[in-house]
């Protein structure tokens, strides 16, 4: 039991690292779609302000994952899991250049859709019921795939 106890504290960390990302995002106005596309949009009226956020996010993030790095674990002890930065797949660049097709059409990608979903507002929360789709798809049909050959390389 006082395992339990001494390791129920580090059940709050996510909760709390997504509220602190869901208030930063609505401080900084990255929940204001108009503005995603303003930054977007290179050759018109450029807004700026994305770059400044997504500046400061690296440099909060960037001495945290150096420091978990050195220590090779998380809060909890499990061992620490980075991608690995060298394999580019066919899947990894569609999948990306469809977030970002994604993104520059709506103006709101993941993070940013749950914030203003919470508004109840239907575009949102349309956005995210497609997401959870999209979601559900990929864990039916890519995923046993991906474990399968996870499996067979090793």
């Amino acid at each position: 039991m006082a395992n339990k106890t001494s390791t129920a504290w580090l059940r709050v960390i996510p909760f709390a690292s997504g509220l602190l990302f869901g208030f930063g995002l609505i401080l900084s106005g990255m929940t204001d779609p108009l503005r995603i596309l303003a930054f977007l949009d290179v050759a018109g009226s450029w807004n700026p302000s994305l770059a400044f956020v997504m500046g400061g996010a690296i440099a909060v993030t960037f001495p945290a994952f150096a420091y978990a790095r050195r220590r090779g674990h998380t809060l909890a002890g499990e061992a620490l899991q980075l991608p690995d930065r060298t394999t580019l797949t066919p899947r990894l660049v569609i999948g990306s250049a469809l977030f970002g097709v994604g993104w520059g059409l709506s103006g709101v990608c993941p993070g940013p859709a749950l914030v203003i979903a919470a508004g109840g507002a239907a575009a949102p929360l349309l956005f995210v019921a497609s997401m959870l789709v999209g979601m559900a798809l990929y864990a039916v049909v890519a995923r046993p795939r991906t474990r399968a050959a996870v499996s067979a390389a090793q």
